[in-house]
């Protein structure tokens, strides 16, 4: 077993690379954590989905979200999987450490 560790930008990023894990290569939700790399917030180092900008006209755009560390992805992986799931990480945007 290998503990694979992932930096992601944004929430959205890490988000989307768990559903790559889960629906294409069979790793369980309840197996994937997800956390703020550091006490700054849950959302990512910049902005991104409902957090990027106005959405309709005449929206106010948002700057009140503390944006200031990376979200960590973390999983448990057989040995043989751990490089295709690094591969999947990094393809989504992630710094991969482990």
């Amino acid at each position: 077993m290998q503990h694979v560790i992932a930096y992601f930008a944004t929430r959205e990023a890490a988000d989307i690379a768990t559903e790559h894990l889960v629906q294409e290569h069979g790793i369980g939700r309840p197996d994937i954590f997800l956390q703020p790399a550091g006490n700054e917030n849950s959302e990512g180092q910049r902005p991104s989905g409902g957090d990027s900008g106005a959405v309709a006209p005449g929206t106010v755009t948002r700057h009140d979200g503390a944006i200031g560390s990376a979200i960590e992805l973390s999983v448990d992986v057989d040995d043989a999987k751990a490089p295709s799931i690094r591969k999947v990480l990094e393809q989504a945007g992630a710094n991969v450490r482990a």
